[in-house]
């Protein structure tokens, strides 16, 4: 386990869906029985490791597991079973806006940010004019973060998350928002990360940013490793499943026009 940044073993994680619940504390006290949940298994076994400076991508369908992966990888979630052990700083850029306050100022969420990964203000304040300048935010860094536009609040989270020095940089699709010009400096950034040795786990519906950043890439499937590999041969083995996929429905829907 020493020579990993990511040691994920056995990895199980279920979330209850409450169905039917009542709708009022009348009906709750007439109720003869509690509704039981149904157990939703996201994911189902995950044994996964990430060495240090190495580049993953994890792909697949919605519902597949892959942001719940990334979640427990970045302690937003817990773990139903398994064992998961990730070393070195963590920075997490998991949805949009995640971990910023909506009330508080830009310069404000910054030093927030700086806080919960256990940054000191002084070494904070060192790392903010980079953060801004990257972030392109000067004329607005003194506003509230609910008046910035999606595109502002993403700037400033992936600003956030890559000049706080981590060991571990874990991202959610979040290089699908932004304009191009900015796209370029994420990736540039990404570059300089690889350079240095950082190690990086980004989910992605883009194959194309995956076939260009990552070296190894691994396809989940219904809450299961389906490939782990060289990250062309994980990539052609899922779209390959799309296209199978799709030319069964159209025979299904063929079958079915001719019955018709």
């Amino acid at each position: 386990m020493i020579d990993s940044s990511i040691e994920i073993q056995s990895l199980k994680k279920a979330f209850k869906l409450w169905h039917g619940r009542p709708s009022s504390l009348k009906s709750l006290a007439l109720s003869f029985r509690r509704p039981k949940p149904e157990v939703l298994w996201a994911l189902k076994g995950v044994d996964l490791r990430v060495s240090p400076g190495e580049t993953l991508a994890v792909v697949g369908k919605n519902g597949s597991g892959k942001s719940t992966l990334l979640g427990i990888m970045g302690n937003i979630y817990r773990p139903t079973s398994g064992k998961v052990a990730v070393r070195g700083r963590v920075s997490t850029l998991l949805e949009l806006g995640a971990g910023f306050h909506p009330e508080l100022t830009g310069i404000e969420n910054i030093y927030l940010n700086g806080a919960i990964l256990g940054i000191r203000t002084r070494d904070m304040r060192r790392k903010v004019d980079r953060i801004v300048s990257f972030a392109e935010l000067d004329k607005f860094i003194d506003a509230p973060i609910k008046s910035y536009s999606k595109g502002m609040v993403m700037r400033l989270g992936f600003a956030v998350a890559v000049q706080v020095d981590p060991d571990v940089l874990l991202v959610d699709e979040v290089l699908a928002v932004g304009d191009e010009a900015f796209q370029a400096k994420c990736y540039d950034n990404i570059a300089e990360f690889q350079k240095s040795g950082k190690t990086i786990v980004f989910v992605s519906h883009d194959l194309d940013a995956v076939r260009r950043v990552a070296s190894r890439a691994v396809w989940l499937h219904d809450g299961a490793i389906r490939v782990d590999g060289p990250t062309m041969d994980a990539v052609k083995a899922y779209t390959s499943s799309i296209a199978d996929e799709k030319e069964d429905r159209g025979e299904r829907d063929a079958g079915k026009s001719d019955a018709a």
